[in-house]
């Protein structure tokens, strides 16, 4: 348990008062980035946008002080939208508490049982296919806002909104895509000149005026949510047996989207600044986080990569940055949150826009159908759909799925069975040396993996063999499973069937381990598992005398 320690602690270890300057003003800079963001993300997931605040403020201080990584800055974060709006649309936001509690508890139970590294085992194509996807998703989810349109009723899934959309285009608000189309042409043109001051504020302010000024008839948010400044209170949530079955798979795809986005963002910052986060700690205080983050009214938080580099970029080096971050949210809250109910929904939309593109990764989903294998390419576009089409939890498991296949396909292809010889491996003390083989004896070369998804290529090594001695040589073969063992089983049959003598030379460790235990080191007998070639080739000569 030592090294579950927050890297807060360790931070302190010669704390200046130059570090904590600089962390102040990165908790600052970061909070005013995080302010509409985080407001914006809230009503994207189905929630009052006050609940955004409460996930940055409170999740945002717990991860930060119990976090395994020095500059991480947590709180509500794109990926996690669609997922949420979909958990409070199914079973309300009593549902999204419960289902996030759960994740939270799952989160610290992968940390305490060290499951961080894991996440490195989902594979690059998978997580480019459902970023990409789940910004898909976000873009659609806010065409409705942008345009002004007036839906029949209230969509849930993707594909519906998108029927949705084209169905009721024809009501679309020209007010709302002015002030759209105002918000999105800030958004992309200030950050070019203005660098210390965020693009999201300038729009807010400036569209909200926009609106005031003529009188636009355009949605704000205090046009259809009811703004409350109250500090977050505890709420324990209901819950049953019944409830719990209903929001487990949610509370699962909460957890697993968590942890990889968190660890991502760690992996990213631990690049920029030079250090080595603490993934399992990382994880305990995501799973901290998110369980406070519900009790206190908030949705599911994670690491945040856009906020977490703006945090380094701005001299933040320690937790005490993240922890700055929420306590200027929580003044933010109780000061400046009625103000939030002028600003426009279209505004909120663009916000959201540019969050997808920034999230979206297309350039690696491109760079990845250019130049990878046609396998590579189709597991980035299964994942892709299925996460636009259906969910996230049926994208990684039919994306992983399918990886795995693709990764037994490749290491079936490279391992290979054949009989040799003589070969020339100069300098090689494992090598034939271009001895010769004696007769009544034959050497075959085992390489690769010995697997289920190759056993094939060894199971009729020698079924049609005349030989009195068979070498099998093992020396690039690193592992073997349960199947690989019955193919070795059929072997040692087949040979005692034709009086025939089974040598082995040079057999790995995880190899040999698994001959013992399966009681075929006695069965083949130690005399006739060799170190080395040379040492097989001359048990052959003293068997056939």
């Amino acid at each position: 348990m030592k090294e579950l320690k927050p890297k807060l602690f360790s931070s302190l270890k010669g704390y200046s008062k130059q570090q904590l300057i600089k962390d102040l003003t990165a908790g600052v800079i970061v909070a005013i980035i995080a302010l509409p963001l985080s407001i914006a993300l809230a009503l994207a997931s189905g929630v009052g946008p006050e609940q955004g605040l409460y996930t940055a403020i409170v999740a945002g201080f717990v991860i930060s002080f119990l976090g395994g990584s020095r500059v991480q800055i947590a709180g509500p974060t794109a990926a996690f939208a669609s997922i949420v709006a979909g958990v409070v649309a199914k079973n309300g936001f009593s549902g999204l508490v419960l289902a996030t509690v759960i994740a939270g508890i799952l989160l610290i139970l992968m940390g305490i049982f060290k499951l961080g590294s894991l996440i490195k085992f989902i594979p690059y194509t998978i997580t480019t296919g459902f970023t990409t996807g789940i910004a898909i998703t976000i873009v659609i989810g806010q065409l409705k806002d942008f345009f002004g349109l007036t839906f029949t009723h209230s969509p849930i899934e993707t594909t519906e909104k998108v029927e949705e959309v084209i169905k009721s285009f024809a009501t679309f608000n020209w007010q709302a895509l002015v002030i759209g189309a105002v918000s999105l042409a800030i958004l992309i043109v200030v950050p070019k000149f203005l660098k210390k001051i965020p693009a999201s504020i300038i729009a807010i302010i400036v569209c909200a005026a926009l609106v005031k000024i003529f009188d636009m008839n355009v949605n704000t948010i205090g046009d259809l949510y009811t703004i409350s400044s109250d500090l977050p209170k505890f709420n324990m949530p209901e819950f049953s047996l019944d409830t719990v079955k209903a929001i487990m798979p949610d509370a699962l795809t909460i957890a697993v989207l968590a942890a990889v986005e968190s660890l991502l963002s760690c992996v990213v910052a631990d690049g920029m600044i030079g250090s080595r986060h603490n993934s399992n700690m990382e994880l305990i205080a995501q799973g901290a986080g998110n369980i406070c983050s519900a009790l206190f009214g908030g949705i599911p938080a994670t690491g945040a990569i856009a906020r977490t580099a703006a945090n380094i970029k701005n001299g933040g080096r320690t937790p005490i940055a993240g922890m700055v971050h929420a306590v200027v949210l929580l003044a933010v809250l109780l000061v400046l949150m009625p103000y939030a109910s002028l600003i426009p929904m279209p505004t909120i939309a663009a916000i959201l826009f540019i969050v997808a593109y920034n999230m979206s990764e297309w350039r690696e989903f491109v760079s990845i159908i250019r130049q990878s294998p046609k396998s590579d390419t189709l597991i980035l576009l299964v994942t892709f759909v299925l996460t636009v089409v259906f969910d996230l939890v049926v994208a990684i498991c039919v994306g992983i799925v399918l990886s795995t296949v693709m990764f037994m396909k490749r290491m079936s292809d490279v391992t290979d069975a054949y009989g040799w010889k003589e070969i020339d491996e100069s300098n090689d003390s494992d090598s034939v040396n271009l001895k010769k083989i004696p007769d009544g004896a034959m050497v075959y070369e085992i390489t690769g993996p010995i697997f289920f998804g190759a056993s094939n290529k060894i199971a009729n090594v020698i079924k049609t063999s005349d030989k009195k001695v068979i070498i099998i040589r093992m020396r690039s073969v690193p592992a073997i499973d349960a199947t690989g063992i019955h193919s070795f089983e059929s072997i040692i049959k087949t040979c005692r069937q034709k009086n025939i003598t089974l040598i082995m030379s040079h057999v790995n460790s995880q190899p040999m381990k698994v001959l013992k235990k399966s009681g075929m080191y006695k069965d083949i007998g130690k005399e006739n598992i060799c170190e080395n070639i040379d040492k097989a080739l001359a048990r052959a000569e003293e068997i056939l005398g």
